[in-house]
């Protein structure tokens, strides 16, 4: 199908109405890491961390607003009802078009198989995707890991949360400088901003990017999400029963308030009314969905039906919106884990809480948590804003992306 210039003039318009709105004032650190000359980007990640003002900024920061080289098109506008996204490329090379920006990509049907047709055939196209953090590059019908340079964005740090509520732009570190530089970092960062005068907020509304836009309502927001990722996405991109969805929100309540979360399987398969395989799954696929994060003595070689042996909420923030007594523990092991296991494999090890890379034994608690004697092993310590030798800050950890 041919399209007419004039029918894709309302996207178009859509993308400039978009354009318009996007703010530059506060940027997440991933755009200044993506390549983004590679002929083909995507960018996963979950509901509500910022993807679509990602790549928004990216291209109000590259392109006229006016201009007709570069287009933004959500790909579950009811304009995509009757187009394709080939016949959309196509028009849009004819036009003169350079970079094509793709959202909500899980939402079209046959979009992997597509992209690989545009990336083929009109070399002279570069194409930016997001989507799911439910996306499957490896075992979609085209097989697109060969040619698409993948990007994953997590919710804000607690160093992105502290330089958006004071503007200021405090930089991040390394896993070693942390560890090994900690108390000069620290030492430093003080004389910048007072850790707890946002960490607290951090852990309770400060993971997505639109907590401001929501305000008191954020909890509620969030538990949207939680619902639209349950009973909408799981079972498109998943086929996740959707009878079920009930009893896996119990179990993610359950999750919050854990001190933290010990799976019996046997057990929840008998009060949740699913069978032992299919919870097993179920964990993998909350797990991919960002909702929760298993974790295994050994991330290597996890099968789907693999019992992971603790579960957390993805970020602490779940834990407000989904939770009732929230477990101070579970809290500080969860933002943990969440900050660091971003850029670094954390494991279960034999003592402590979290290894670090087959490396560092960590273990998180408060201010009374006592240090450990093994060589390699650490405490990451809340209610502290400078530590010495093995005991450091809980929040530099916030520092690392």
């Amino acid at each position: 199908m041919f399209i007419k210039i004039n029918k894709m003039e309302h996207l178009f318009e859509l993308y400039r109405k978009l354009l318009k709105g996007t703010s530059l004032q506060f940027q997440r650190s991933l755009i200044h890491k993506i390549q983004w000359n590679n002929r083909l980007i995507g960018i996963t990640g979950a509901r509500g961390v910022g993807k679509t003002t990602l790549v928004l900024q990216y291209l109000k920061k590259e392109f006229s607003e006016t201009g007709t080289s570069a287009l933004f098109a959500s790909l579950d506008h009811i304009w995509f009802a009757s187009h394709s996204v080939l016949d959309l490329a196509d028009q849009f090379a004819k036009m003169g078009g350079k970079v094509l920006v793709l959202d909500e990509v899980h939402k079209y049907p046959g979009w992997s198989r597509e992209l690989k047709n545009i990336y083929d055939f009109y070399p002279e196209l570069k194409v930016v995707f997001a989507g799911s953090s439910l996306l499957e590059i490896l075992n979609s019908s085209a097989d697109l890991s060969r040619r698409a340079l993948m990007y994953h964005l997590n919710g804000m740090s607690f160093r992105e949360y502290v330089n958006l509520e004071t503007g200021k732009n405090l930089q991040s570190f390394t896993l070693d400088e942390v560890i090994t530089n900690h108390e000069a970092l620290t030492h430093d960062l003080i004389g910048q901003f007072k850790p707890y005068q946002y960490f607290g907020a951090y852990l309770k509304q400060g993971y997505y990017p639109f907590s401001r836009e929501f305000g008191e309502l954020y909890n509620q927001q969030l538990r949207a999400i939680v619902n639209l990722v349950l009973e909408v996405e799981l079972p498109q991109l998943r086929k996740f029963d959707f009878a079920y969805v009930p009893k896996i929100k119990q179990l993610l309540s359950i999750i919050a308030d854990a001190v933290p979360f010990i799976p019996n399987v046997t057990k929840l398969s008998h009060k949740i009314g699913i069978n032992r395989t299919t919870l097993l799954t179920y964990f993998h696929y909350l797990h991919e969905s960002k909702l929760t994060t298993n974790l295994y003595q050994s991330n290597e070689g996890i099968s789907l039906l693999q019992k992971p042996e603790k579960l957390y909420l993805e970020n602490t923030n779940l834990a407000f919106a989904l939770g009732r007594n929230v477990d101070i523990g579970n809290l500080r092991e969860t933002f943990f884990l969440n900050q660091v296991g971003y850029l670094h494999q954390l494991t279960l090890p034999k003592n402590g809480d979290f290894l670090i890379d087959h490396k560092w034994n960590i273990e998180v608690g408060g201010i009374g948590k006592e240090l450990p004697k093994a060589e390699n092993h650490l405490v990451a310590s809340d209610g502290i804003e400078t530590g010495l030798n093995s005991k450091i800050p809980l929040w530099i950890f916030g520092f690392l992306y």
